[in-house]
Parts: C-alpha cells; structure tokens; sequence
C-alpha cells in the first residue's frame, strides 16, 4: 500500500458522518445497496419497460412504397422502417431483446451482403421470385415462407419478379446490444456474395408449403394455449424459438403469460388479441408484441394462421423462465 492510499484509508476509517460516508463511496465508484432508487436492485416481480404494441402491414407498406421512390440501395443496404416500441425512451428496440421491421425490395434490386453477430429471420409477406443467398446458397422467398439468418452467416438478397416484395425482419439485436459481442462486416467481394450453389431445399428456409403440411398434422395444446402447432428448429440461432399456429374462426386460446418477449405476425386471416389492458385487433400483415410478463390471448375472428418468435430458450438456458404466477406455480 502506496502512502496515499494509506492516507485515505485513515480517513476513511475516521468518517462520522452519512454525508461523509456518501461522498467517500462517490469517489471509490462504490454506491450504496440500502439507498432509495428509481430503479430498485431487486423487486418482488418483473417490472417490464416495453409495452404491448401492434403495426399494421397495410400503413407500414403504404409507408415502404413512398419510400420506394426515394430510398435505393446506394443509399441504404435495407430499404426497411423498424418498430420502435412505443414505451417512452426507447431506441430502436421493439421488445427488450428482440427488434422487428418491414422490409421492402424493388423488382430488380439486390440488397449487398454482409454478416454479423446478431441472429436474424424473414417471414415473408408478399413475394414472387424474391431470393435469399445465405453463405453462397441462393433460395427462393415467397409469400409465407419463413428464412433464417443465423448470426456470422454472409447474407443478402434479391428480386427478379416484376412487383415490389415485403416482408418482416426479426432481429436479437437488443439482445446482443445488451451483451456486448456485436461485430458487423460488409462482404469482402465489394458486398456481393458469389453465389455457389442455387437450391429450393435449405435448413435456412421454411416454405409456406410445407409449413401448412406440417400444420395438417399437428395437434392443439390440450389446456387450450395454443391451436395446432408447428416448432420450426433453429439449432444455429439459440437464442430464439419459432412457432406456426392456426387458430380456427371463433377459437379463443387461454390466458397466458411468462418471462419471455414475444413477436406476433399474422400470417393468414384475422382476430383479436388482448395484451395486458390493451386489446390489438389484427389482420394478415400485422405485427403485435407480448412483452415479458404482460398476459395475453388470442381470438380468430376468421381462420387464421400465427407466427410467434420468442427469446423464451435464453430464459430457459439461465433458468430464468417462470410462467403464470412465477415462482408460486
């Protein structure tokens, strides 16, 4: 111990006072467990800022076509608008992990490639003869389809159909914000990924088709949480769960809730869904948020057809996931 640390060790011990006590943690960086705080350290539940929200595909893609006159990708690598959850101070994020935003190319157009850290999806709206190229690998991206980009992948893509195509991004970009481990690098070949192998089939790629096969054969929940559902796996993107479910005209699920965020798009038809003290009436397009710990359930009013993507593995992984009423179930 140097003689000036010694020194402030004794006049440390010497303090009398709380103010005293106060300004000499001020200088250590230290900061007192037992002070009142905006933000207490710990609290009896989870105390969410996010808040449920909902966007609507048909405002957002009149948005996009205005945006499709004045935004090219020579000035923007994603013609795309995020949705910024609507709870005061927020950035970009749509829920505390996870950001959402709809996407639009142009008949022609080919987005540059690029690969970061961050695990990413499309769930495709309207498209005929769009593209995805996913580490070399070119594959279609139609209406309904649902495409991965898994974190560190090369990724872009493209349009040779003759109208603009939409869809919905997904992204744990918050989630990696929050951790720290963001890297993001343009493609080396001046952002165009040579394209080795052209393929229908992909691990990185659901088609509509074969999502409403698999739902012909799935079962509901027996407690009434979900319609019949389908999991599509993403073994290279752990931090997030996907599901497809269909819920039939008039089929109301039970009132849930849990310590994950989760991401709504309606894929077919419509209905309601009541989220916290909010109730969000929805139609094909549209997206809708279920913040951690706010509950919710879903009405069809027409046949309808739900994608849900969830942070809830990362909760299960920290052993962090409680549902209904947390630690009492």
């Amino acid at each position: 111990m140097d003689q000036v640390s010694g020194d402030l060790v004794e006049q440390y011990r010497a303090i009398d006072t709380l103010d005293a006590l106060y300004a000499a943690a001020e200088a250590q960086s230290l900061t007192p467990a037992w002070i009142p705080r905006d933000v207490p350290i710990l609290f009896p539940q989870p105390r969410p800022h996010h808040v449920p929200a909902l966007w609507r595909y048909a405002e957002a893609r009149a948005t996009l076509e205005a945006a499709g006159g004045l935004i090219d990708v020579a000035l923007s690598e994603r013609r795309n608008f995020v949705m910024r959850n609507p709870a005061p101070g927020t950035n970009f994020e749509t829920t505390r992990t996870q950001v959402c935003a709809y996407q639009m190319i142009m008949p022609g157009e080919s987005a540059p490639s690029h690969r970061h850290s961050s695990h990413a999806l499309r769930v495709i709206i309207e498209a005929q003869r769009a593209w995805s190229v996913v580490n070399g690998v070119k594959t279609p991206m139609n209406s309904g389809d649902v495409v991965l980009t898994p974190g560190r992948s090369w990724h872009g893509h493209g349009h040779d159909g003759t109208v603009p195509a939409y869809w919905l991004d997904v992204l744990d970009v918050p989630f990696t914000q929050l951790l720290e481990p963001m890297f993001f690098e343009p493609h080396p070949a001046h952002g165009r990924e040579p394209i080795r192998e052209v393929a229908e089939q992909s691990p990185f790629r659901f088609p509509a088709a074969d999502i409403a096969r698999a739902l012909d054969q799935a079962s509901p929940d027996p407690e009434g949480r979900h319609g019949p559902r389908i999991t599509l796996p993403t073994p290279s993107m752990p931090s997030m769960e996907l599901f497809v479910e269909r819920l039939a005209a008039g089929q109301s699920t039970t009132r849930q809730r849990s310590t994950g965020n989760r991401v709504f798009a309606v894929m077919q038809g419509s209905g309601r869904s009541e989220i916290g003290n909010k109730v969000f009436h929805w139609t094909k397009g549209d997206t809708f948020v279920a913040p951690c710990w706010h509950w919710f359930s879903h009405h069809a009013e027409a046949d309808a057809q739900l994608f849900t993507c969830t942070d809830e593995p990362v909760l299960r992984f920290a052993k962090y996931l409680y549902e209904g009423e947390g630690f009492e179930k």
